[in-house]
């Protein structure tokens, strides 16, 4: 016969199993951190490549996303598209159009595009040599 106590145990072992579990996929915050170019892995891909940085969550942010881009000329990571982060996109090197607030922005190394959250934006390399781009991308809590 199942008792009340057997029932009590079984819950609270269950209750305890899934908060194990819980946090054990759950990220730990990122505190400060370096992180050196030359330790960084590209990764090849159709359009040119890219090397990932960060995805974890901090004490402000559910997620802060960093990664590298370089396209190939001609190329686009992607077509225009809108997410509700928000994110920075940092020019190292190269030349691009970078579709902002509707327009058709020729940029180059040392420039800044902030894309706002659900507006439509894309980014395309316009140079005769590779682009490399570093974007900062975040989630709020």
């Amino acid at each position: 016969m199942i008792t009340r106590r057997d029932v009590t145990v079984s819950l609270f072992t269950l209750a305890l199993t899934a908060s194990v579990a819980a946090l054990a996929q759950t990220p730990e915050l990122m505190h400060s951190t370096a992180f050196d170019w030359t330790t960084m892995t590209a990764k090849p891909n159709s359009y040119g490549e890219v090397r990932s940085v960060v995805r974890r969550p901090t004490a402000t942010l559910a997620e802060l996303e960093m990664h590298v881009t370089t396209l190939n000329p001609g190329q686009t990571s992607h077509a225009p598209h809108q997410h509700p982060n928000e994110e920075l996109i940092i020019i190292r090197e190269g030349t691009v159009e970078a579709l902002v607030h509707g327009d058709w922005k020729k940029l180059g190394p040392g420039s800044i595009i902030f894309q706002a959250s659900n507006e439509l934006h894309g980014i395309k390399n316009v140079g005769s040599g590779a682009a490399t781009y570093h974007v900062v991308n975040w989630k709020s809590k």
